[in-house]
């Protein structure tokens, strides 16, 4: 599992994040706006407090967090097989 380094709120309900092996770039999130949990992004202070978890995953509060994998995935247009195949080459397991 490639590991994400940086994450940063964008305008919108976007984010911009790097992965360890140099992807990076923009993901809209607005497909989950205000649907159950994702409520909670209608505040943008909260939505601006996105980090990365010391479990990886992208994070808001203490209860909301995205799969850095299915994240890297739609940002990449990579495939579950690809993703796992990307993960070997790069020296971790998927």
């Amino acid at each position: 599992m490639l590991k994400p380094i940086a994450v940063e709120p964008r305008e919108g309900l976007r984010i911009w994040i790097r992965y360890e092996d140099g992807a990076e770039g923009e993901i809209d999130l607005s497909h989950l706006e205000g649907k159950g949990v994702f409520k909670a992004w209608q505040d943008r202070e909260f939505f601006e407090s996105v980090h990365i978890a010391p479990y990886r995953s992208i994070t808001w509060g203490n209860d909301l967090d995205l799969c850095p994998d299915a994240l890297y995935m739609r940002l990449t247009g990579t495939t579950l097989d690809e993703y796992k195949e990307l993960s070997r080459t790069f020296g971790v397991h998927a």
